[in-house]
């Protein structure tokens, strides 16, 4: 195993900060007034999804599009950028310990992420990763749609994701870091898992399945 290649597949929203960052991007973009507002709004998709009536995606997609939908790509793309000092001021020391680890190992390291790509990117090149696969936005004569142009990176959307941005599956060993019953797929996919929670990060049981 010392010759094979390692990737590190990273979570993000819990596992590389301390919270989910898309309201923390929609407060810090539109303000905290009309953050507040929509919140009101978007409420009933919210509960429906606690409830377990309608899925992660659609729910995320329907405040994602109250935000967001009709603004430009490049206003979008810079308040990402803008975005990444306040990604610094969330991020977890043990895992983001763990990552540079993994890079001063040589590894690849990648961010397997349900966020949105355009304030994910920005932060990970700043920190020396190249390798960002999450969710993005549709974007149509360069105004965003409101609408996802992928599926939401999410469940077994992740380990879908990582197939297809990497080697055959036998040529590599895969650690895996998550912190959330969406990032079970991945953790069961890598020889090598870690769940973190608030206590920590402990490694879980090898359920590794190499299937190309």
């Amino acid at each position: 195993m010392d010759n094979m290649k390692h990737i590190a597949a990273f979570d993000f929203d819990g596992t590389l900060t301390r919270r989910d960052s898309l309201p923390a991007f929609i407060r810090f973009t539109c303000g905290t007034p009309r953050f507040l507002a929509g919140l009101l709004v978007c409420a009933p998709a919210l509960l429906a999804y606690k409830l377990g009536l309608i899925s992660n995606s659609r729910a995320k997609q329907r405040l994602f599009s109250h935000f967001f939908k009709g603004m430009p790509e490049r206003q979008f793309a810079e308040a990402g950028r803008q975005f990444a000092a306040n990604i610094n001021r969330m991020v977890r020391p043990d895992t983001l310990q763990a990552l540079r680890n993994h890079l001063s190992a040589g590894d690849e390291v990648i961010i397997v992420s349900a966020s949105i790509k355009q304030w994910i990117a920005p932060w990970a090149t700043s920190n020396g990763i190249s390798s960002v696969l999450a969710t993005e936005p549709e974007i149509v004569a360069g105004y965003l749609t409101g609408r996802f142009s992928t599926p939401n990176c999410h469940g077994t959307e992740k380990v879908t994701r990582l197939k297809a941005a990497t080697p055959p599956r036998s040529t590599y060993h895969l650690t895996a870091y998550g912190d959330s019953h969406g990032d079970d797929a991945l953790l069961a996919y890598a020889d090598t898992s870690y769940r973190v929670s608030r206590h920590g990060i402990r490694k879980v049981i090898n359920t590794a399945s190499k299937q190309v």
